[in-house]
């Protein structure tokens, strides 16, 4: 559906995407993650035919992605999201479904489907008068009036509140759930962890990691097992309601331990396994401070000083605010298009 080899983009010298390869199956949710000014929205705008490609190919639908008949099978959210403020979103989408030359009644339905799953009320308001979340319904709203078969969506939930975060991201699933094809971008790691199929970490405008989540943990990632026991030991700490705490790597290292409580007196009484966030595998690999703000949900042990649930245990919740862009995406330039709100097809 998606294919990518060798994907270089230069800017007067500067490189914002160097050497990028990858593939993106049909059905297929897939995230490109990585802190800001990493490459994410200039590598989404060369599949979107938006910025041609200094060296290597983009292909969508089996199409060069900068031919204008490949931009009538997808659609395409960027992160800034200009609208027509003057017009409802009722008759925002339905224009745009004119310039895709879908029936008008196909497009009713359209609009309608798609204004109900995202729990977009008051379509007859004037955009201007929208908040910002309301808003971005309406850009993804808009992206599928042509019924695309990929979708590109750049930080979809930037800035919003929670509660449209989530809203957002689990239309994103079921989007993948359809059939179609989704390629998104996003500082916020932990919705990347619960929607993706697969992802690319990006650093510097380089892929630096690839693969399942689970396949990104298991190579670069580590898993702890925190141990609590009714007694101390070495190397460990105490929490609350008198319980201390150990940290290993190994399930042989778990049993040692489990033979020095019982050494000691004592009894191991809970084991919990922290897996390493995307956020943690992320910082881990660049091996130094990114370029930017990579953000996740919380600590994905959570284990407070009583051993509490944990995110593994899927006590879970996410949100935190967005950063601001990096330069190296601030400088990537845009052309003019009705897949992003500001031309024509």
């Amino acid at each position: 559906m998606i294919e990518v080899a060798d994907l270089r983009k230069e800017y007067e010298g500067f490189v914002a995407v160097e050497g990028s390869t990858f593939s993106v199956s049909p059905g297929e949710v897939f995230g490109i993650v990585g802190p800001n000014g990493a490459g994410k929205t200039t590598t989404l705008k060369m599949l979107a035919g938006l910025v041609e490609p200094t060296d290597g190919t983009a292909s969508v639908t089996g199409r060069d992605a900068g031919d204008v008949e490949t931009r009538r099978d997808l659609g395409f959210v960027p992160e800034e999201s200009p609208l027509y403020e003057e017009m409802t979103a009722d008759g925002y989408l339905r224009f745009f479904a004119d310039l895709y030359d879908v029936p008008r009644s196909v497009a009713d339905e359209r609009v309608a489907s798609a204004l109900d799953r995202l729990g977009l009320e008051h379509r007859g308001r004037r955009i201007g008068d929208m908040s910002k979340g309301m808003k971005r319904k309406v850009a993804i709203a808009r992206a599928l009036v042509n019924d695309p078969d990929v979708l590109i969506f750049d930080e979809p939930a930037s800035g919003l509140d929670p509660l449209t975060t989530n809203r957002v991201v689990e239309f994103t699933r079921e989007l993948g759930a359809e059939g179609r094809t989704v390629v998104f971008s996003a500082h916020n790691l932990y919705h990347v962890e619960s929607v993706c199929d697969r992802v690319v970490v990006m650093d510097r405008g380089e892929i630096i990691a690839r693969g399942s989540v689970e396949e990104v943990r298991a190579e670069h990632g580590t898993t702890e097992y925190h141990v609590y026991t009714t007694v101390e030991l070495p190397e460990g700490e105490a929490t609350a309601n008198g319980r201390h705490r150990r940290t290993v790597t190994s399930m042989t290292a778990v049993e040692s331990v489990r033979e020095a409580a019982r050494a000691a007196g004592g009894e191991v009484v809970d084991i919990r396994t922290h897996e390493p966030s995307l956020e943690e595998i992320f910082l881990e690999i660049a091996g130094e401070t990114p370029t930017g703000t990579v953000q996740s949900g919380p600590d994905r042990d959570g284990a407070g000083p009583d051993g509490g649930p944990s995110r593994h245990d899927g006590d879970a919740t996410a949100g935190p605010e967005e950063a601001a862009r990096g330069d190296r995406e601030a400088e990537t330039p845009s052309e003019p298009s009705a897949v992003d709100g500001t031309g024509e097809p």
